[in-house]
């Protein structure tokens, strides 16, 4: 019974001690930011991220602009990840996910457009991607 209770002190002692340094849990994990003067490159049948600054919380979000060269790559999601807590003002990241399908490339463009639904995309960002 002693071994068993020492084996379990040691067991959480070790498990305990998996969690890197300077991680807090209770706070959003940093997202890198995915450069557009960098290509992307993906393998064909695997999923692929974009991620780019978003603040929705004054209105403005991120679109596809355009068509997606769908036998290259294919949308699958977009999700936001705030930078903290979400406060109005506050902004975070959107993290987009494509699915890249067929060997090929092509380009995707994201446009930032205003509240006003009949406005312009106010900036445009293009990724290269490269499917292997």
């Amino acid at each position: 019974m002693k071994k068993i209770l020492i084996l379990f002190v040691v067991s959480v002692l070790v498990l305990s001690g998996c969690r890197g340094k300077g991680e807090d849990p209770t706070q959003p994990a940093e997202l890198p930011v995915s450069d557009p003067a960098r290509q992307l490159e993906a393998v064909a049948g695997n999923e692929f991220k974009i991620v780019i600054d978003s603040n929705p919380t004054t209105g403005y979000h991120w679109e596809v602009m355009g068509e997606l060269d769908k036998s290259v790559v294919e949308f699958v999601s977009k999700n936001y990840k705030t930078d903290g807590l979400q406060t109005a003002g506050s902004g975070g990241k959107d993290v987009w996910v494509f699915k890249a399908v067929a060997t090929g490339e092509t380009t995707i463009t994201l446009g930032n457009y205003p509240p006003d639904a009949s406005a312009d995309a106010e900036q445009t960002i293009t990724f290269n991607v490269v499917v292997k």
